[in-house]
């Protein structure tokens, strides 16, 4: 695992790229956001014992999001699922936290399917009253 440095206003990573690492920010502070229609949509604001792009190191996609250093940040860089589980069993508190963490990342991305599902099947039945 490499330390990292960067610069607030710096890019870490942007949206479309095939980039493998996760990070753990160790202090600093990184915005996590997308674009849509030359709008930035902030998902999230990370900060010190925070993680993310996660995701990378499980699929081989780019990315869906971008990251900026919002202030001077310092991170580490995980390059491989293999050092990932290393630091995992070294910390198992951070091991505790990242488990909650992507528990609800699921749960929330559960219930937003569910709604947008749920949008589709209201449409589907108006349009078929309105059909008859």
């Amino acid at each position: 695992m490499n330390k990292i440095n960067i610069q607030a206003g710096q890019i870490i990573f942007r949206e479309g790229e095939l980039n493998n690492s996760m990070y753990i920010i160790t202090s600093g502070t990184v915005e996590i956001f997308f674009t849509h229609k030359n709008s930035a949509t902030r998902l999230a604001l990370m900060k010190k014992g925070d993680f993310f792009g996660e995701m990378a190191l499980f699929r081989a996609k780019p990315r869906t999001a971008t990251a900026r250093a919002v202030m001077d940040t310092e991170m580490v860089a995980v390059e491989s699922k293999q050092q990932l589980e290393r630091y995992l069993l070294a910390n198992p508190e951070f091991a505790a936290k990242m488990v909650r963490i992507l528990a609800d990342r699921l749960a929330n991305t559960n219930e937003l399917l569910i709604s947008k599902l749920n949008e589709i099947t209201t449409k589907e039945i108006e349009y078929q009253i309105g059909d008859t």
